[in-house]
């Protein structure tokens, strides 16, 4: 049987708003590069968050647990529950992270999950299935690399591409990707936005 996540409690956000998830693998290996990536992807939520009509929700795990947060409307919420996770030894839960967005995605629409990290320890076979479930709800995965492991390069672009999502590199010490990375997560947001608020005009016109 499979472990669910743990979730802060909270209560549901209400439609016409997108819901935008933020995966993060906070594992042991990150440790060297987490405090500079911290801060990236701190500002890249808060980014990501300015756009408007858009909740937001973070998702991790570290040990043996993965958590999520509470949806909230503002990047800087969960920029400030960011700055309070240290890395801590433990295998990838990527499974866990799926099939949380898949029952999140049954109480309310989910218009995209993002993920990062540099390390993937489990079956792909059940990580590709729960990536073609996500296609077919029509939920993007962007997935964004942590170094250079070839293997990992291809698993996360074999579910990225399953989903209709994005693969990318996320490297913390090259000064550019801040700014590539907001600007390709504020357009995931967007579309995200844009999604939701097409629904809401359909839904006027009948």
């Amino acid at each position: 049987m499979n472990k669910s996540v743990l979730h802060r409690p909270s209560g549901g956000p209400a439609l016409p708003r997108g819901r935008l998830v933020f995966s993060i693998d906070a594992t042991a290996s990150r440790q060297r590069a987490w405090h500079i990536a911290r801060d990236l992807q701190a500002h890249m939520f808060i980014e990501a968050g300015s756009v408007g009509m858009l909740n937001l929700q973070l998702v991790y795990f570290q040990g043996t647990v993965c958590r999520a947060s509470r949806w909230a409307s503002r990047g800087e919420e969960l920029a400030r529950w960011m700055n309070t996770i240290e890395c801590e030894g433990g295998l990838t839960q990527i499974e866990r992270i799926l099939r949380h967005v898949l029952r999140e995605h049954q109480n309310a629409p989910v218009q995209a999950v993002t993920f990062i990290g540099d390390a993937m320890e489990e079956d792909l076979g059940v990580l590709g299935a729960l990536a073609d479930e996500l296609g077919t709800a029509g939920v993007p995965l962007h997935m964004y690399q942590e170094g250079n492991d070839a293997v990992v390069r291809n698993a996360f672009r074999l579910l990225a591409l399953k989903t209709g999502g994005t693969c990318s590199a996320f490297n913390p010490a090259v000064p550019q990707t801040i700014e590539r990375l907001s600007a390709q997560l504020n357009e995931v947001a967007r579309v995200a936005v844009a999604s939701v608020a097409a629904i809401g005009t359909n839904r006027s016109r009948k």
